[in-house]
Formats: C-alpha cells, structure tokens, sequence
C-alpha cells in the first residue's frame, strides 16, 4: 500500500470525541440531510436489519464460513424506510445475525433517541436478543415472519432492506470482497 492510500485510510478511519470515524461521521450527515429534505422527520423510529454473506477472494487473512457453508465476510445493515443506511458492520461470516447485530447496534457513535422498532427476520429471533436491543437502543424488535403457505409473499418493510442490498450489488466491491483485511 502506497504512503498515500496510508494517509487516506487513517484520515477516514480516524475517530472523533464520540468515537465514530469520520467516514460514519459524514454518511450520518449525509442521510441526516436527505432525510430532512424529503421526510416530516428527520430522524427515523423504525430501522430495518438484514445481513449478507459475501465470498472473499483467496487472498483474505480473515475469513469465516456461515451456515449456509459461505466462506467469506458477513455485511450487517440497517436501514430507514427510505433505504438510508444507519449502521453497518463488516465481520467474518461465522458471526451469528444476532451478535453481528448487537455488535453493529452498541458501535461508537450510534446513537439514535426516536428509534422505536427494529425490524427484522426469522434469524433474529429470541428474547435474549431483543432484551439486548432494547438495552442498547430502547427500541422493540419486531420480527417479520414468512408465509406458512410456502408461496412468496412481500413481507411489509423487509423489502426496504433487500432492494439496499440490491443497491449495494451494483458496486463490484461490494458483492466480493477483495480485500485482504477485514
């Protein structure tokens, strides 16, 4: 890595008093900002959780393998109903939704008073975690559970969080990850 792409990764990973870097500092700004420009609110009470397993490339010194037998980094988002990103977290894949969750909602920074609803699916059931949810945040988990009819159905609100990651699919670097440090 050149002196330059040094400088850059330790201007943006630098933390602040609240011990965010200023990479989240300026993406909280940025949806701060667009949120009050197209909602009444410019704080959200509802965020929507997901999480993806995305393959690494031979070359990664950090790796973990789901459940699903993926071997690779799990990426964790949440998001507002308009898709605005709030948290995100980068782990290996062997990380449960769960503790990726908890770890991503107690990260520096975060710090959200109006949340009132976590929404999220089938993985993230248990009283366990949302007791810790709601330690964290004072927001409810609700957990948007799949038709018994074994025919597909739009869940309300989850599909904010897939068309994200749809979004997010767009960007080479962010369907595989080529990096070698986590």
């Amino acid at each position: 890595m050149g002196n330059c792409a040094i400088l850059l990764r330790d201007v943006w990973t630098k933390k602040n008093e609240n011990g965010e870097s200023v990479l989240d500092y300026v993406q909280a700004k940025l949806v701060y900002l667009e949120r009050y420009e197209t909602s009444d609110n410019p704080t959200p009470t509802m965020l929507v959780v997901d999480s993806k397993t995305v393959q690494n490339a031979d070359t990664a010194e950090e790796k973990g393998y789901d459940g699903g037998k993926k071997s690779g980094v799990k990426i964790l988002i949440a998001v507002d109903v308009l898709g605005m990103p709030y948290v995100t977290l980068i782990t290996t894949a062997n990380v449960t939704d769960r503790c990726g969750a908890v770890l991503m909602f107690s990260s520096p920074g975060f710090s959200l008073s109006s949340l009132q609803t976590v929404l999220c699916d089938g993985r993230y059931t248990g009283d366990d975690f949302a007791n810790k949810i709601y330690e964290l945040t004072g927001a409810k988990v609700q957990v948007a559970k799949r038709s018994e009819l074994h025919t597909f159905v739009v869940i309300p609100k989850r599909w904010i969080v897939e068309r994200s990651f749809g979004w997010l699919d767009k960007f080479r670097r962010l369907w595989k990850n080529c990096e070698r440090k986590l």
